[in-house]
């Protein structure tokens, strides 16, 4: 355990006691301007021991539901509510979140290809080597959130290795139903940092640009999920899907791809779970001479899809993973109780329903 709440925790160039809770923004960098590029940064000490926990959020710039979470997470918790320590970092890529773009501007580069960075490097490599070294090393474990990229969307799920045995238990204490398995490609903050014994995984959900509140109450829900698994909330129970779905690495997933350009006319829907033979999708030219139909290779689930209407050819059209019988039966099971209804038009968001059928709002951390 790096952090310890029977200590002070020491991150970017503050010493925070036992008992404390701070905000502040800490430089990592500076623009062309010459102006330095300031990171969000809560901190909360808890009174009682126990493990030092990130959240990060925006390393892409423009995907924004992760920025509420993590804003949400630290107005919530006080030194009192938790045994170890939250680190929340509320934006890391601050240049993309100013223009609303994914990568680092001017030079397009991706923050996340760049960990654990390095300081004689690119800009982004630089940033990433100060966030790295100040906060994430300092870390017991960390969850880092994403949404789509735009013109997408994505299912609510979480992505780690699920080989090592410490990133596994986060994400099954995340509690999504689907989870795909992989170590992620090199430069993720999720990889660098579990390569280094900080054990972290990547939650996705929906689409950029926009806060979406049922993503957004799910995922509190996760977050105090993970906590109580960590025992950083000790009386907290654990909460587990109805169903998990772990997709290997190899072989059970895949793009489907336009293999013409034109017009796409989403036919799926309105639930992810499709049957093997379903049409997804049809292509056609302006005058529907020709047509391109896209069907389900098997039954499965659509897991990430496109959502602007013109694709070119080898364009991706939706992220789509395979699913067995005895998941696919559980899956229906859920759609017909109403939990999939409007899934497709509310962009990915799975609604909640009393006894009634009808949806029920409900306090996302009760």
């Amino acid at each position: 355990m790096t952090g310890s709440a029977t200590q002070p925790i020491e991150v970017g160039g503050r010493t925070i006691s036992p008992g404390e809770k701070r905000q502040f923004r800490y430089s990592v960098g500076t623009s062309f301007h010459g102006d330095p590029i300031d990171i969000p940064v809560t901190v909360v000490n808890g009174e009682n021991d126990g493990p030092a926990m990130f959240l990060s959020a925006a390393v892409h710039g423009d995907e924004l539901n992760g920025i509420k979470i993590v804003q949400e997470v630290a107005e919530t918790y006080g030194p009192p509510d938790i045994h170890g320590a939250l680190v929340c970092l509320h934006v890391l890529n601050v240049p993309g979140f100013m223009a609303q773009q994914r990568y680092i501007p001017i030079y397009d580069e991706d923050l996340n290809r760049s960990f654990p960075g390095n300081p004689q490097g690119t800009m982004a490599k630089r940033l990433a080597h100060t966030i790295f070294e100040e906060f994430v090393s300092k870390c017991d474990l960390g969850l880092d959130f994403h949404t789509s990229t735009r013109n997408r969307t994505t299912m609510y799920h979480v992505r780690a290795d699920m080989r090592d045995s410490d990133v596994e238990r986060i994400a099954r204490a995340f509690g999504t139903s689907v989870i795909l398995d992989g170590e992620g490609s090199n430069g993720t903050l999720r990889k660098a940092a579990s390569k280094t014994g900080v054990p972290t995984v990547t939650v996705e959900m929906g689409r950029a640009h926009r806060f979406q509140s049922t993503h957004l109450e799910r995922a509190l829900h996760c977050v105090a999920s993970v906590l109580a698994e960590h025992e950083v909330l000790p009386d907290r129970p654990v909460s587990w899907p109805g169903w998990t779905r772990v997709v290997a690495r190899d072989g059970e997933k895949t793009w489907l791809r336009a293999a013409t350009g034109g017009l796409v006319d989403m036919k799926w829907g309105p639930q992810p779970l499709v049957e093997d033979g379903e049409q997804l999708f049809t292509i056609s030219d302006h005058f529907k001479d020709e047509v391109e139909v896209v069907r389900a290779p098997s039954t499965g689930l659509v897991v990430g899809v496109l959502e602007n209407a013109v694709a070119y050819p080898g364009h991706p059209l939706c992220h789509f993973v395979s699913v067995d019988e005895t998941t696919a039966d559980i899956i229906r099971d859920d759609i017909e109780r109403g939990e999939f209804d409007v899934y497709r038009e509310g962009g990915f968001q799975r609604p909640e329903y009393g006894e009634s059928g009808e949806y029920e709002g409900r306090d996302p951390l009760s």
